[in-house]
């Protein structure tokens, strides 16, 4: 059976033109556990959908008969589907979309199983969605045996992916997998070369912190550049992830990418909030999306948060920053990039 890479194809760089943003609806589920809650996840979900409409098309993925109710909120402008769904989180139930440089797109279908088959996940519909979403954008889907999710990967465009190995290489994912075997099957489909390993994530997003990943990389690092990484920096030493950002960026820093440039890391401070919802919080101003022209950011009503915006309109000066308040998603066990995945210009 073929792979994507061998067939040309390899996942572009989030900077990269999109074709549009795909995004999943909240509907009533063990993250959303009574009517208060689901309904301010669907206002923030509509936020972040609004702020990305400003830059480019957006799809959202509604259960059955959720559409009218969610274009309410949702607003004139953001196109609904209607598909079978548990959860929201489209950017790990989604696709990894993919471009051969040649005007076709595929897509990568990962095995889903609820981040590790977490006791309060449900995974039945959303392990579908992926295929779903290729369908609808009309690509070629690639089906991986891999447990894995977009929020776990992050790639430059140039050969390179970060991974955090409590994710792909936990037991709870991939238990009879080697590190050798993981990396062959990333690349394979994503069409890098190089993988880039920190030893785990964040330490909110680990029990007994809530709902949570087990350590995806898009709320520690992330790609800005070629050679360029954004990583989060925990500058309070109360916080455990003093140590544990510490230890990422002098990983990150002693590294070099798939194309031989030692890596430029630019740290950005965490927000001054050391809890939240009675756990260590995973604030992250990392977890950010890169659309059209613009970088959705999240905002936590904190006085670090302009100073982030600042680093990314540095960072990026041909694009808008839009701040949006993401402390309910990261409530629900992720940010702004959690629930967003593009679909790149072919």
């Amino acid at each position: 059976m073929t792979t994507p890479a061998a067939d040309g194809f390899r996942m572009p760089a989030e900077w990269t033109p999109h074709e549009r943003t795909w995004m999943a609806w909240p509907g009533p589920n063990p993250t959303f556990d009574d009517p208060d809650d689901l309904l301010a996840s669907r206002m923030a979900w509509a936020s972040v959908a609004r702020a990305v409409l400003r830059f480019e098309p957006v799809t959202v993925v509604c259960g059955p008969g959720r559409s009218a109710d969610a274009q309410v909120l949702l607003g004139p402008g953001v196109d609904t589907v209607e598909r079978d769904l548990d959860d929201a989180w489209m950017r790990d139930i989604g696709p990894t979309f993919l471009t051969d440089g040649r005007g076709e797109l595929a897509a990568v279908d990962w095995t889903f199983n609820g981040w590790g088959a977490q006791d309060w996940a449900r995974w039945e519909h959303d392990a579908k969605i992926a295929a779903h979403v290729s369908d609808l954008a009309g690509a070629k889907t690639y089906a991986s045996a891999l447990v894995n999710e977009g929020g776990a990967i992050h790639v430059d465009g140039e050969g390179t992916v970060l991974l955090t190995e409590t994710v792909q290489l936990g037991p709870e994912r991939n238990p009879h997998w080697s590190k050798e075997e993981v990396e062959a099957e990333i690349h394979a489909h994503l069409g890098t070369r190089k993988a880039i390993w920190l030893p785990r994530g964040l330490t909110g997003d680990y029990p007994p912190h809530g709902f949570g990943t087990l350590g995806h990389v898009d709320i520690v690092a992330a790609f800005a550049r070629p050679g360029v990484v954004v990583a989060h920096h925990q500058p309070d030493p109360a916080h455990p992830d003093h140590e544990v950002t510490k230890e990422a960026i002098g990983i990150l820093r002693s590294q070099t990418d798939a194309r031989g440039r030692r890596l430029e890391v630019v740290e950005v401070p965490a927000p001054t909030a050391l809890e939240a919802d009675g756990h260590w919080a995973d604030y992250s101003y990392i977890n950010h999306y890169l659309c059209n022209g613009g970088v959705v950011l999240c905002a936590f009503d904190d006085p670090r948060d302009e100073i982030a915006a600042g680093i990314f309109r540095r960072l990026f000066p041909e694009r808008t920053v839009t701040l949006v308040d993401a402390r309910t998603i990261f409530s629900g066990g992720g940010g702004i990039h959690c629930i967003t995945q593009q679909q790149p210009k072919i």
